[in-house]
């Protein structure tokens, strides 16, 4: 490599959502941009993550969709769908590398240079890959995600796996042990439960989706438990017999090697990388984003923090995240999404709160389309009708939040939300209905 072709404006370490958006919107703004990946294009996201994990939970849809066609008038004549595992993961394998292809082809479009390599930041805050330095004049965006971590008395190694193994597993296991019931370990209890393994979950704390609201994990435990899930609160993994152990009980920032000590990078009390709300760290022109951050760990979040951290390096305004705004969504069946406090917290914080819930089945739509059993949450402060938060458990959960966050962004509240026509027969009717209920007047109910 010359020294013209080590010269860049803007260089990102890691080419995953975060990475990769940030690298487009950086040459967007002009910027000649590098892009180092150690592993594939896309990141463990689109490769062995998020990607992976709907295209796997799409295909338990499907045929749980196939299982209940009898309800909908469609006979299989006393035949049981048969699963070809091997099929699946080579769809799988064909979703993934249709969208790496995508972020390839976008970082042709965009004149960006791709650099298959292990970056690190040098003392001067440049990036150094192998032999080869590579100069950053206004940007280096630290953007290498995350990686699995162990829980106390369990190490990785043998039968016990990660979640993103979990999601490539060749055969389809007979029995699974999944540790943690957060939104990974959900998605993958829900997922093989319904493939036909026989899963156990544990949970350490109390109930299922702990961080969610009450009423939502309530509802997504009676769920999964009709699943054939063995679900298990306020229960520590001691060692059980099953094919594969599977921790989901939380990950890490991957930021072994990046050079942070060598740059001077300073880290929070937690062990992340400390930014401001541009995502500058202590150290000129270098940015860091997603897993490496506080806030939750979150694809979309990581975009939107890479296309904050490179508009500030080219000098235009921007403005912190708001973290509790951003929809949180959780794959497994039912769907299950969320924004903003739940209502205790709500009422923890001193809010003057009001609540408003109503099942899909108060609407036309969940009747239709087979599902009466969901529910819409809506948590606002009475005073002003300020919408403190929104959270849905059912089919369609992770679409239909975008709405609440929407009007709460938009400086709405759940009177406005209220007041606002929605298409009949529809599910969205019952986010509307959620917020009349909220405002003292819920029609369908």
């Amino acid at each position: 490599m010359d020294m013209a072709d080590q010269q860049f404006d803007c260089v990102v370490i890691g080419s995953g959502p975060g990475g990769y958006v940030a690298a487009i919107r950086a040459a967007q703004l002009g910027m000649k941009t590098a892009v180092v990946e150690k592993d594939v294009v896309g990141g463990r996201c689109l490769n062995y993550a998020c990607i992976p994990a709907k295209a796997v939970l799409r295909t338990a849809d499907v045929l749980t969709e196939v299982r209940g066609a009898g309800d909908f008038g469609i006979s299989l004549n006393g035949t049981e769908p048969a699963i070809d595992f091997d099929a699946v993961m080579a769809r799988r394998a064909r979703v993934i590398k249709t969208l790496t292809g995508g972020v390839s082809g976008l970082f042709k479009k965009n004149e960006i240079t791709y650099i298959e390599g292990f970056g690190s930041l040098t003392a001067e805050g440049n990036v150094r890959v192998g032999d080869d330095e590579l100069e950053a004049s206004k940007a280096v965006v630290l953007a290498s995600g995350s990686v699995k971590r162990p829980i106390p008395g369990v190490e990785f190694g043998g039968n016990v796996i990660g979640t993103e193994e979990a999601w490539a597993l060749t055969e389809l296991p007979s029995s699974m042990v999944v540790i943690g019931a957060g939104a990974s370990g959900t998605e993958i209890a829900s997922a093989y439960a319904r493939l036909g393994t026989q899963v156990t979950l544990y949970e350490g704390l109390e109930r299922v989706l702990p961080t969610e609201d009450a009423d939502i994990s309530k509802l997504a435990e009676r769920s999964f438990k009709k699943q054939g899930i063995d679900v298990k609160t306020s229960t520590f993994y001691e060692g059980q017999d099953a094919d594969w152990v599977v921790i989901a009980a939380g990950r890490g920032p991957d930021i072994e090697g990046l050079g942070l000590d060598v740059a001077g990078v300073k880290l929070d009390d937690s062990g992340l990388v400390a930014v401001d709300g541009a995502l500058r760290t202590n150290v000129a022109k270098v940015y860091a984003i997603g897993d490496l951050v506080a806030g939750p760990a979150l694809a979309h979040k990581a975009s939107d923090e890479g296309v904050i951290a490179v508009e500030d390096a080219a000098g235009l305004e921007t403005h912190p995240i708001s973290y509790i705004d951003i929809p949180r969504a959780t794959f497994c069946t039912p769907n299950v999404a969320s924004f903003g406090l739940t209502e205790q917290q709500a009422r923890d914080a001193g809010h003057d709160v009001v609540v408003g819930k109503v099942q899909y089945g108060a609407v036309g739509a969940g009747t239709v389309y087979g599902d009466r059993t969901g529910l819409v949450k809506v948590v606002g402060d009475k005073k002003y009708g300020e919408m403190l938060g929104g959270h849905i458990v059912g089919a369609k959960a992770t679409e239909l939040i975008q709405e609440l966050v929407n009007a709460k962004v938009l400086e709405g509240g759940f009177p406005e939300v209220a007041r606002m026509i929605h298409g009949h027969p529809t599910m969205s009717e019952a986010v509307m209905e959620a917020a009349r209920a909220a405002d003292g007047w819920l029609i369908h109910g």
